[in-house]
């Protein structure tokens, strides 16, 4: 039997894409390489990324992990292999059923993470059940935001033990020193002043209001440029909404862009905007809002909505404004102006920003809380 280690168990796994692959590949990679043995689903890829690793990652012959009686096998099977008497489920639900059949394998600490959808499903009768059989057997129980631990804990009765291990950001990757000077030169930015938003084109993320609020923004600068970063299904409705509008000129939509070159994305903008909202009574709603961060660590002030946890990835006045109204044009139009009229105080809270998510946010940070977690004698 080899050393001792934690198994960690999960389908969101490089090469896999994802907030949630992202966010547990790095937990990972800040661990001690010989105290992990993972076992993931397989995706495009798996075999040359999973060489490269300094620890052992099992692939189950599926595309997609489940908690069913053959997963259960494999999981008892490693952990018994290694001694594990931790492990980790990077995302609880559904894979956190397979607890019991680690006990029995002997493994006696079980922290389970999620990721902000839960909110979602604690709000369904079935759905809700499921999270609760699923606490019930974990001794941790991960929240990435005070929001989403607020939806899930009345929900959850005292089953298990809450813990935040919010996502970090990479200080070094996400700096104020990153260039965006092709960018800028690709999409013909100019010179004037840039408002960039990142993220998924989707209804919830609010680039259709910044849209909106485009013609307001030029009104009281005419040389002003929008910059919507990624993809989504919201592409090609935004893409008509703009051309509609005559605003080709000054917004211009990316499309997908690969995770590697997202810091000289940032790096093209004055301010960062992304005025998110809550969708659909509750259910579409932003678990933390990491482009806020990454976009401070970065050196930008941001512009933030209500939704969910977006809040808490900003420090309102100090970092960049929380808009009340995130489906109102014209509240989005006068804080992005706000920052655009008054640079200094705009680069002030860039400055302010970066120290505070290199204080609070940084993986070294985030790192620490989740080997915390890991150590059962702590708690």
């Amino acid at each position: 039997m080899s050393a001792r280690r934690t198994l960690v168990v999960t389908n969101d796994f490089p090469p896999r894409q994802g907030g949630i692959q992202t966010f547990v590949a790095a937990l990972l990679a800040r661990r001690p390489p010989g105290s992990l043995v993972v076992l993931a689903s397989r995706s495009p890829g798996w075999e040359a990324h999973d060489a490269a690793l300094p620890y052992e990652v099992v692939r189950h012959p599926t595309g997609m992990l489940l908690p069913t009686p053959g997963v259960a096998r494999a999981a008892a099977a490693l952990a018994r292999r290694h001694g594990c008497h931790t492990a980790f489920f990077g995302a609880a639900a559904p894979l956190g059923l397979l607890a019991p059949a680690l006990r029995e394998a002997g493994v006696r600490h079980l922290v389970g993470a999620t990721h902000g959808h839960e909110t979602g499903w604690v709000a369904l009768p079935g759905a809700r059940q499921v999270v609760r059989r699923i606490a019930g057997g974990l001794d941790v129980l991960t929240y990435i935001s005070d929001y989403t631990r607020s939806r899930l804990e009345p929900a959850l009765g005292g089953r298990v033990r809450l813990a935040q291990l919010s996502p970090g950001v990479d200080v070094d990757r996400f700096t104020p020193a990153a260039d965006g000077t092709a960018v800028r030169r690709r999409h013909g930015l100019g010179e004037g002043p840039v408002v960039v938003c990142v993220s998924r084109l989707v209804a919830r993320k609010g680039q259709d209001v910044l849209v909106a609020a485009w013609p307001a923004v030029l009104a009281r600068h005419p040389g002003a440029r929008l910059l919507l970063v990624g993809g989504g299904p919201d592409e090609a409705r935004l893409r008509r909404v703009v051309a509609g509008r005559g605003l080709a000129g000054s917004v211009v939509l990316t499309g997908p862009v690969a995770p590697a070159h997202l810091p000289e994305h940032y790096a093209t903008g004055d301010v960062f905007a992304m005025p998110c909202r809550t969708r659909r009574g509750g259910l579409d709603v932003e678990g933390l809002g990491m482009v806020y961060l990454e976009a401070a660590a970065c050196g930008l002030p941001v512009v933030g909505g209500t939704s969910g946890g977006a809040p808490e990835a900003v420090r309102d006045g100090e970092t960049g404004t929380v808009v009340r109204e995130p489906r109102s044009p014209e509240a989005v139009a006068a804080a992005v102006t706000a920052l655009l009229d008054d640079p200094a105080r705009a680069r002030a809270m860039g400055a302010a920003g970066r120290a505070w998510v290199e204080q609070r946010w940084s993986w070294t940070t985030i790192a620490a809380t989740f080997a915390g977690l890991l150590e059962p004698a702590r708690h």
